[in-house]
């Protein structure tokens, strides 16, 4: 069985109800999409992730009631440099869908969702305390993980592998 190639060109995923509400929201925050392997990915603009959760959690049509992971990416040498990705479900349709969100090595912050999923209070924490992700309006951004003391951010792939000494 053969894959089928990744569809992303924005006009061809239009139908998807995520992309068609989003692009009917603000097509200025839709960066891009990609179709891969029964998957959707949706990069959104870093200034708009916060409405964008809000409008998907709302959304009669694909109401993305659930959270289920706050993750980060370090694609280093590259600028930007980190994804921040949001795993959503539709636990009604069954459905998955990750936002993206771009940020550079210069200011890598991002609004807060904790408001929208009170989920994602531990996945922020744990984003900043790995990658250095601060989270604009998070009730308790503090690290989760490593000791308040630890210097650095240990899964940046720029960070000593025997840490710093």
């Amino acid at each position: 069985m053969s894959l089928q190639p990744a569809i992303t060109d924005l006009e061809q995923l239009k139908s998807h109800p995520a992309i068609a509400k989003l692009l009917a929201w603000n097509p200025a925050a839709v960066e891009e999409a990609k179709f891969d392997r029964d998957e959707v990915s949706i990069y959104i603009d870093r200034s708009s992730i916060r409405e964008a959760c809000v409008l998907l959690r709302d959304t009669p049509e694909c109401p993305f009631n659930f959270l289920s992971d706050v993750t980060c990416v370090d694609w280093l040498p590259r600028e930007p440099r980190f994804e921040v990705i949001y795993h959503l479900l539709s636990i009604a349709k069954k459905e998955r869908v990750r936002l993206k969100a771009r940020l550079g090595s210069d200011n890598p912050v991002l609004d807060s969702v904790t408001f929208v999923w009170p989920a994602a209070n531990y996945f922020e924490r744990e984003v900043y305390d790995l990658f250095g992700i601060r989270f604009t309006g998070h009730p308790y951004m503090r690290r989760l993980l490593m000791p308040e003391d630890w210097e650095g951010y240990p899964l940046r792939k720029d960070y000593p592998v025997e840490g710093y000494r």
